[in-house]
């Protein structure tokens, strides 16, 4: 028999839910306790599920909340549900994909995304041909259901369905969504782009076999009337620059023209979507080639000009101008130059033409030319400023206001507020690429600057989308690498000012390297049945871990209270690999200098590893564990003299070495000097 609620315990979990919507703290900690009680019974997740998909009466905000509170259930307890639980939801969900609210087929989407993620797709063999036979459906909502569920698998599981694991189901999928390239619905149609889109940084072979077809299919979408569908075609072109330019050659000049267009398009999204074709056009040595030609460069440049010179210029960065400067060798010259007192937004494409110069300084060049075009009056109305930089050498592109950033220094101070508001401006703008050039400029501020962006002003502008794009990444997500760079670098500027985000960020980077211990453990014992772990994941952690060291001072003390720490820094030191080990003595040091009641206990442990590691071969890992014992000793006066003997004489032996770097030699030095004093006494 189907499952039915008891309707005593369906209207308690209705009330729980109208109490979970109400802004009170109290009841909110009330309703957060009563959830951990009602866990307990399996059957809890039917009445969320029912609520979700059967009572239509319900108004669409609490069904929703129902289906999210199930899909955390999912998230963190699907492997305890009872198999018949389990297949009551799945087919709730496949039943109700098409309700009329578009909330709760999203909803219902999302749901359905988290339980493939839990190694669903597997064993749930029927979701993706009923799914796809689903589009076919004369009801709209049906299809436009099955089509935002399909979307979000494509986007969480892309190498997955191109895999032998699941019999390569994209080889049926991707020629499905082509056909509704031309439905009628806009929505339909940018559901379609956007599923295949998923597919192409990754190449997957039944893209590639009709790759034709395919951008057959974006040019005849270029001009749709729905923006939306135009920042999907903007976005495939872009992936499909860096993947199969072969394929786009024969039709570049047509792109490029249509790019310009997109560049001025009355939806700014479309218009920053389009942006990003100019940055990776710059990375294609090929396409280099191909603009030097000065019969299509020339067709590019009357486009610009054409284009500047019209009246429906909609998009803020290239607002008032388009400027192209050419560097060759140490001349700066600028092609299309209008006044530059009207200028307050811009976007500037630059070429390199046979430059011998380091990218480095080209991107100084770069920082010198926007002081000397924007002036020190107009500096704060700078809200855009991207650099594509392409040399014969090496490519290389950066923010190059971080550049500015790093020769500026503490001169920046007085222009902070005005900065920050840019670059918070930006992270609704930018797009995957420019985060990333984004991310440096930020962590570069926070260097250059240090504690002077430690105020309330600056912190209540800066953290909330910061955490906010924490708070979306998963923990396998390689972009997690540059936002905890640049958190480490904004942690350790904003001292005591990032108390109030600590607690979260230094949780999650405890997570993130425990996972990584147990995932390398389970890979060395069995092999055959584990994938190696990415240790880049540890290697950033743990240096976010050592900005927060670094940042908050005895203030971490409660935080490593709370963690076992200690233990995975220990498991670090002894790492294969160099960087992890390197990470690992650097925080080790910093929490020596912040809270070293929580080392001392160690150190018996830590220092025969740690005079292991004194080898200059690996100039780095050296450096940090000589830093580390240095540090060790300052804290531990003559309490150290029994481990002295295990350090000193490769202490020595570093520091007669030749040729060793001043940066060692210096943390040798002064470990030495601090071994004797202990030593004599």
């Amino acid at each position: 028999m189907e499952w039915q609620p008891d309707e005593q315990g369906l209207q308690q979990v209705l009330h729980l839910l109208k109490d979970s919507q109400s802004p009170n703290t109290a009841t909110q900690r009330a309703v957060q306790q009563k959830l951990e009680q009602l866990n307990q019974f399996p059957d809890f997740n039917n009445y969320l599920i029912f609520v979700l998909t059967r009572l239509k009466t319900e108004d669409e905000p609490t069904r929703s909340l129902s289906g999210l509170i199930l899909k955390n259930n999912v998230k963190v307890h699907y492997q305890n549900f009872p198999p018949a639980v389990a297949h009551f939801i799945k087919q709730e969900c496949l039943n109700n994909i098409g309700d009329p609210s578009p909330l709760i087929r999203a909803t219902i989407g999302i749901l359905i995304t988290t339980i493939s993620t839990k190694g669903e797709l597997q064993t749930w063999p029927e979701l993706l041909p009923q799914l796809c036979n689903m589009l076919n459906s004369e009801d709209y909502n049906i299809c436009e259901g099955s089509f935002g569920a399909l979307q979000k698998i494509c986007e969480d599981s892309s190498e997955l369905l191109d895999s032998d694991a699941l019999n390569r189901p994209l080889n049926i999928m991707i020629p499905k969504f082509l056909q509704f390239f031309k439905h009628c619905s806009p929505k339909i149609r940018s559901h379609a782009i956007a599923c295949v889109n998923q597919f192409i940084i990754g190449r997957a072979q039944a893209l590639m076999d009709n790759i034709d077809t395919f951008i057959e299919s974006l040019f005849a979408l270029a001009a749709d009337e729905d923006s939306e569908v135009r920042k999907n075609v903007c976005r495939a072109l872009v992936m499909l620059l860096e993947v199969r330019v072969d394929r786009l050659i024969p039709h570049m000049r047509s792109i490029v023209e249509y790019m310009l267009q997109r560049s001025q398009d009355p939806d700014e999204n479309v218009a920053l979507e389009a942006c990003e074709f100019w940055l990776t056009l710059a990375e294609q040595p090929i396409l280099t080639f191909l603009f030097c030609h000065k019969s299509l460069t020339k067709s590019v440049f009357a486009s610009v000009d054409k284009h500047a010179q019209s009246q429906t210029l909609h998009l803020k960065p290239i607002k008032n101008m388009v400027l192209v400067i050419e560097i060759n060798s140490n001349k700066i010259s600028m092609l299309n130059k209008r006044q530059l007192k009207l200028i307050s937004r811009f976007l500037i494409y630059i070429y390199f033409l046979k430059s011998n110069k380091p990218a480095k300084v080209i991107c100084w060049l770069t920082s010198l030319a926007m002081v000397y075009l924007v002036g020190p009056s107009l500096f704060p109305n700078l809200t855009s400023y991207k650099a594509l930089l392409n040399t014969n050498q090496e490519t290389h592109h950066r923010f190059a206001f971080a550049t500015l950033e790093e020769e500026a220094c503490t001169e920046l101070v007085p222009y902070l507020s005005f900065i920050l508001d840019t670059l918070v401006f930006a992270f609704s703008k930018y797009q995957h690429k420019n985060l990333l050039i984004l991310y440096d400029a930020i962590g570069t501020l926070a260097d250059s600057v240090g504690h002077h962006l430690n105020q309330p002003e600056y912190i209540q502008k800066l953290m909330p989308p910061l955490i906010q794009k924490w708070n979306e990444l998963k923990d396998e997500d390689k972009d997690l690498f540059p936002l905890l760079e640049c958190l480490s670098s904004v942690a350790t500027a904003l001292q005591s000012g990032f108390l109030p985000y600590c607690e979260p960020v230094y949780q999650r980077c405890v997570t993130l390297v425990q996972k990584n211990l147990a995932q390398a453990m389970m890979y060395n014992q069995h092999p055959d049945q584990y994938e190696a772990p990415d240790k880049d994941f540890m290697i950033v952690a743990l240096d976010l871990l050592s900005g927060l060291a670094e940042g908050l001072g005895a203030h971490v003390e409660q935080l490593v209270t709370r963690s076992n720490v200690m233990t995975l820094i220990f498991q670090c030191m002894q790492d294969t690999m160099p960087e992890v080990r390197q990470s690992s003595f650097a925080l080790l040091g910093d929490l020596t200098k912040a809270c070293f009641l929580h080392v001392k206990p160690c150190i018996a442990e830590f220092l025969p590893v740690l005079g292991l590691n004194l080898n200059p071969e690996f100039i780095s890992v050296c450096n940090n564990a000589t830093w580390a014992i240095g540090e060790i000793a300052i804290q531990m006066g003559t309490e150290m003299q029994p481990f002295v003997a295990l350090v000193l004489n490769n202490l020595v032996e570093i520091i007669n070495r030749p040729n060793t770097p001043k940066t060692l030699l210096e943390n040798t030095g002064k470990c030495i000097q601090q071994a004797y004093c202990i030593k004599s006494h």
